[in-house]
């Protein structure tokens, strides 16, 4: 089991009992400081699954019982015991539909005092619905023959709420995967930049780390219709929420981590080619958009071109720009293009960032349409500046709507947690004046640190100590507390 992996001294902790068995009832489990259940108890439950799904008829009532009463142990603790809600991120496997599996899954979830799952949903080019009731364009992630009707998805919100656990679908956003990409009718749909190279082609150049990560075009109709398919399907399996991840563009990797020309953007995908040029509000505009955005500079005969070519206009206008009220005839085109070719550069920055911003709020309004919540995940340093330029990922996440909850990555490494700390202290800052919740995403196995982050309750206290207002966590991910059942239940076949 994996709860005897987990250091002497965290189950050690303070034991809670909580409630009283009524006559003919066995006795509640013991919980510790963190809702964890006792080794003993976890065992108990553990020998019943087996002997259950092995045919036993009386075991198998007799884990439905203990099943119950410790979701029911387990939803006092949580309301007792800070935080509030404790969530663990979940992939789930084709062979979880085994008999007996998935329960075990979620039965060790529950030992560890989560009483909310993230079910990995829409990843990695495919999706967590039965072949026979798939209507997105994403392939199954189940397709073993006599398994094309099974919903892993649905069973494991039903399972979960039978342990007491609130399940929403985890969902891979901008980050379509490698087998959208093979798809001969969706080649426009994928980002592209200036460079001639659309996402996928980027990142076999080594320009990123993940050969897997294929970002489309966020303003691509197709794109945005492809989502919301996939998205209405999820909904219907009625999870409490969905978490929108990947809403960004592209990680690179060394001199591509750091955006600083036009061309680096991308915004050179037909979706996001045409909605750029639409923010133009004059011919004069447009054209000096179109010359930017190709050759990525402006020289100075395109301003006498464009005021030759227009000049019922005074000067070229776009969204954003506050006109100056001097003709370009009358201007030198040496002292005003550096200025005009600054603007463009912040409008071209701007509209790859709105983008983003944009695709989430549909997601997220799409949600609020089918009667479930919204989040958005992010890297607290996906919007910085860098230097001359942004982080590559332009994920402005300040700009997200304030209906939609704010889950942070806070994955920084620096051996204690001041690192950490500091990462969700800048999202608290900008989310308390709009009083937005921010839910943290913390990185680490319990009762021991490793790759240089401290243990989760060592993070998580500092946390309590230093930001109380926290009263939901997060943890990436289920499959590092438990690899080896993870890599037995990823490398089976059903």
């Amino acid at each position: 089991m994996l709860i005897k992996r987990f250091k002497t001294a965290l189950l050690a902790g303070l034991l809670l009992t909580l409630g009283s068995p009524a006559i003919g009832q066995s006795q509640a489990p013991a919980l510790n400081a963190y809702c964890q259940i006792a080794q003993a108890a976890a065992s108990r439950k553990e020998d019943l699954r087996r002997q259950a799904f092995e045919g036993d008829q009386a075991a198998l009532d007799q884990y439905l019982a203990v099943v119950e009463q410790h979701a029911q142990t387990l939803q006092r603790c949580r309301r007792q015991t800070w935080p509030n809600d404790q969530a663990v991120w979940l992939r789930l496997y084709p062979c979880d539909l085994q008999p007996g599996i998935l329960e075990a899954v979620l039965d060790r979830v529950a030992n560890l005092g989560y009483n909310q799952i993230y079910v990995e949903a829409l990843y990695s080019g495919q999706i967590l619905l039965p072949e026979r009731d798939n209507p997105t364009v994403w392939p199954s992630v189940v397709q073993a023959d006599g398994y094309e009707q099974r919903d892993l998805l649905a069973e494991a919100i039903e399972k979960g709420r039978q342990r007491g656990l609130t399940s929403y679908a985890w969902v891979f956003t901008l980050n379509y995967g490698y087998s959208y990409a093979q798809r001969e009718d969706r080649q426009a749909v994928l980002a592209r930049n200036g460079r001639g190279q659309d996402s996928i082609a980027f990142a076999q150049s080594g320009a990123t780390s993940n050969l897997e990560e294929v970002f489309v075009d966020p303003y691509h109709l197709q794109a945005q219709r492809d989502f919301e398919v996939a998205l209405t399907a999820i909904a219907e399996r009625q999870p409490t929420g969905v978490l929108l991840d990947y809403i960004r563009y592209s990680r690179g990797v060394g001199s591509h981590s750091v955006v600083t020309k036009v061309e680096d953007l991308w915004i050179y995908g037909e979706g996001s080619r045409l909605a750029l040029f639409r923010r133009a509000l004059n011919y004069q505009g447009l054209e000096l958009m179109r010359r930017y955005v190709s050759r990525g500079y402006l020289v100075d005969s395109d301003l006498s071109d464009v005021a030759n070519l227009y000049p019922d206009e005074v000067e070229p206008l776009w969204q954003s720009r506050v006109p100056s009220g001097t003709s370009l005839k009358e201007s030198s085109a040496a002292a005003l293009r550096p200025t005009l070719q600054d603007e463009l550069w912040r409008l071209s920055v701007a509209h790859a960032v709105q983008g983003v911003v944009d695709f989430a709020t549909r997601a997220g309004q799409t949600a609020q349409q089918q009667g479930i919540q919204s989040g958005a995940v992010f890297f607290p340093g996906g919007n910085r500046s860098v230097g001359g330029g942004y982080d590559s990922r332009l994920q402005y996440w300040d700009r997200f709507p304030s209906w939609m909850a704010w889950h942070p990555m806070a994955y920084a490494i620096c051996g204690n947690t001041d690192c950490i700390l500091d990462q969700i202290r800048r999202v608290v800052a900008v989310a308390k004046p709009r009083g937005k919740a921010v839910k943290p995403v913390l990185a680490g196995v319990w009762g021991q640190s490793i790759r240089n982050r401290p243990a989760l309750e060592v993070q998580m206290q500092a946390i309590r100590r230093s930001i109380p207002e926290i009263n939901s966590i997060s943890h990436f991910a289920y499959s590092w507390q438990d690899p080896e059942f993870d890599r037995s239940r990823k490398f089976c076949r059903l």
